[in-house]
């Protein structure tokens, strides 16, 4: 199917003349050698992949054409009574053909705008989702991609949202437990309540406490979100960040790129009443590095064929980072590369840098 759609794109009109020729094709062959060998009855190859890359119109034009053929053949007076036999069997074959190529073709296309349909709204649940990061704020610059586990799906578990605030830039990557509608749904809830929480909460720990009490509300029973929360400075020069439960981000720069470690990680979101202990921020000096990736387990999970894990911080993408504006598009290319299909869970990636 795939080799078909490149075909396709590459020469359409080849592909469009495909069922008309091999029905001239095959009239030719029965003229050449004779109306002793069963020839008729294999035009109705024609309609039938018509039927397979075109509408209900298309196959009918090429039905239409191949009964012509057949009609011809059946009533040609030279014609013998073995070849009539297979003349007739080949007009019945090429009219049942046709007419169950219409039907298929026909239920493909109410298919087919039924789905784009679906992606519409779902591209459009995205937007609200997963609305657009900007790709600079002052003088950091930003970079997002989402690869989805399903190359049918638009939206998922994991999430990301950035916000510009008076103490600088604050920032959420988190992954919600489970799959399908419960983990957007868990992912929306969070995004919600970090979107008002970032602007008005005086620090990252007080924003966790927020969303938990509002994930408490929404999430089932024994539901949870990881996420890791970050503030980097109007300068640049700092950066906070509260892990609930999620991995730290890795650390790039002139030095190797390294794990920043977030102390001591609290749970996640969600089952912050299952400890009494409080949710510490740590600061992290960024001078000497000049940017910060985030990310959702599904890349570290990620294995290839022998179940070997992806190496995140020593792959060929992170190792020669030159222009960080490419580096998650690369990234990204290498995961699917080294996975050999769609991952096995979906991922987000979340690029900071210096501008």
């Amino acid at each position: 199917m795939e080799e078909c759609f490149i075909r396709y794109r590459l020469s359409p009109a080849l592909l469009l003349a495909a069922p008309f020729a091999l029905t001239v094709g095959i009239a030719s062959a029965r003229v050449i050698v004779g109306p002793n060998w069963g020839l008729v009855p294999l035009m109705a190859v024609g309609p039938a992949v018509a039927a397979a890359i075109g509408g209900a119109v298309y196959t009918l034009a090429a039905g239409g054409l191949a009964l012509g053929m057949c009609t011809l053949f059946l009533f040609c007076p030279m014609t013998g009574q073995q070849a009539r036999r297979f003349d007739m069997i080949g007009l019945v074959a090429v009219a049942a053909v046709t007419a169950a190529g219409i039907a298929a073709s026909t239920a493909r296309r109410r298919r087919e705008h039924e789905l784009a349909e679906v992606r519409l709204v779902a591209d459009t649940a995205q937007q609200v989702l997963l609305r657009p990061v900007p790709s600079q704020i002052g003088s950091l610059r930003l970079a997002v991609k989402y690869l989805s586990a399903s190359s049918q799906a638009r939206v998922g578990g994991d999430l990301y949202d950035v916000v510009e605030g008076e103490r600088g830039v604050r920032l959420v990557v988190g992954d919600a437990e489970g799959k399908g509608l419960p983990a957007v749904q868990s992912a929306a809830a969070l995004l919600g309540a970090f979107r008002d929480a970032a602007h008005e909460e005086d620090s990252l720990a007080a924003i966790a406490c927020r969303i938990e009490t509002s994930l408490g509300r929404q999430l089932p029973d024994e539901g949870f979100v990881t996420a890791i929360f970050a503030e980097i400075s109007a300068d640049g020069s700092k950066m906070e960040l509260l892990s609930c439960g999620h991995p730290g981000p890795l650390l790039l720069g002139n030095a190797a790129p390294r794990f920043l470690d977030t102390g001591e990680g609290s749970l996640p979101l969600g089952l912050g009443h299952l400890s009494s202990e409080p949710r510490i921020p740590v600061t992290i000096p960024l001078n000497g590095y000049e940017a910060i990736l985030f990310y959702t387990d599904g890349a570290t999970d990620a294995r290839d064929a022998a179940g070997t894990f992806f190496n995140l911080d020593r792959c060929n993408s992170v190792l020669s980072a030159g222009r960080y504006d490419t580096l998650v598009d690369r990234l990204s290319r290498e995961l699917i590369r080294y996975v050999g299909h769609a991952p096995d869970d979906d991922i987000a990636l979340l690029l900071a840098y210096r501008g």
